[in-house]
């Protein structure tokens, strides 16, 4: 990594003392397309550098070059938001927005790119009210300038849908998914990844609506999709399977949500090892569906590994220490010891007063 540092800073001197503006614009392409691919590669450290290096040699070019300026800026600062460094990132986005809106015109697609990125970068933050704003503008640009069936369409719509999905406006965010899903799957079919991710979404969505057949359909189909494109134990297949257990068993269909969660646990165990905080999830998800058909011999010994993995792995006074406390409380209560239901909601009671 320090040889690459080093190399980089010789090019960026060797540029800055007379090389002709063409050389320097072939060094920030090359340097451009290496952050990028670093980038998706998530190595955002060496990324960074790079495209730091990048927006240097674009800085230099001079005034026809600002369009590269912007680029770099945007890279940058994708790549600092994805490492949780939101003030970098937010004057950078800012400063690429000013540069594209005069050179290109404010709709212009590459302006409503900016535009969701700058959202994004909000909403990542919950800073939702200046989220909202940035995302319809977005999607305005690109309704007007886009091909109604333009991939970058649904994912304005998507977006949109997500923030209104979180603020738990439901009816705002349902016409917004499936325009989404209904694009995507006009654009890429019926088996490709973001129409998959369509259909979690909106399932997701219907499950809270109490729309559980709709839900289930999509569900299903995300998961042979998954199945089918990244084989039966991927993470993706775990969060599917998941989805759809949970999906059951809030209609009680027990039988179906069961086969479900365990083969969802067997995945993480066998991805994250048996004491990962996400295991504990699986745990105390297939506890509470034995618990819920009063079956408490066989959930009492999830809900104590859950709760054993929670205390180790984040501390005797996180949030999900309490939940496993609450949730070991009722199933002694239900098993006629009392006094024990009483000492773990005394301890849960103290950790969420902790939290207060």
């Amino acid at each position: 990594m320090k040889r690459v540092v080093a190399v980089l800073w010789l090019s960026l001197i060797v540029l800055c003392t007379g090389v002709p503006s063409h050389a320097q614009r072939n060094r920030w392409d090359a340097l451009n397309k290496e952050a990028l691919f670093l980038y998706q590669q998530g190595r955002h450290d060496n990324a960074a550098v790079v495209a730091t290096t990048a927006l240097r040699v674009a800085e230099k070019t001079g005034q026809p070059n600002q369009l590269n300026v912007a680029a770099s800026l945007t890279v940058l600062a994708d790549i600092y938001r994805d490492q949780g460094k939101y003030p970098d990132a937010e004057p950078l986005y800012k400063r690429s927005l000013e540069i594209r809106e005069k050179i290109l015109g404010p709709g212009h697609p590459d302006v409503a790119a900016t535009i969701n990125s700058l959202a994004v970068l909000y909403f990542r933050q919950k800073i939702y009210a200046q989220a909202e704003p940035l995302f319809k503008r977005s999607l305005a640009i690109r309704e007007k300038a886009l091909d109604p069936a333009h991939t970058d369409l649904a994912a304005s719509l998507n977006n949109l849908a997500e923030l209104y999905y979180m603020q738990d406006l439901y009816t705002q965010s349902e016409p917004l998914y499936r325009r989404a899903l209904s694009i995507r799957e006009k654009a890429l079919g019926s088996d490709h990844p973001d129409v998959a991710t369509s259909q979690d979404n909106l399932a997701r969505l219907y499950v809270i609506l109490h729309e559980y057949e709709q839900a289930e359909a999509l569900y299903r189909r995300s998961l042979t999709f998954w199945e089918k494109t990244l084989g039966p134990k991927h993470p993706k297949v775990e969060s599917s399977l998941n989805n759809l257990a949970m999906l059951y068993d809030s209609i009680g269909d027990y039988a179906q949500a069961e086969p479900l969660y365990k083969r969802s646990l067997a995945i993480k165990e066998k991805a994250l090892g048996p004491y990962h905080p996400y295991v504990a999830t699986c745990l105390n998800n297939l506890a509470l569906l034995y618990y819920n058909q009063g079956r408490y011999e066989l959930a009492e010994p999830l809900f104590q590994r859950s709760l054993a993995i929670w205390e180790k792995a984040l501390g005797p006074d996180h949030p999900n220490v309490a939940t496993g406390l609450e949730n070991m409380a009722e199933l002694q209560r239900r098993s006629g010891r009392e006094r024990a239901a009483q000492d773990l909601e005394k301890r849960a009671a103290a950790i969420r007063g902790l939290r207060r």
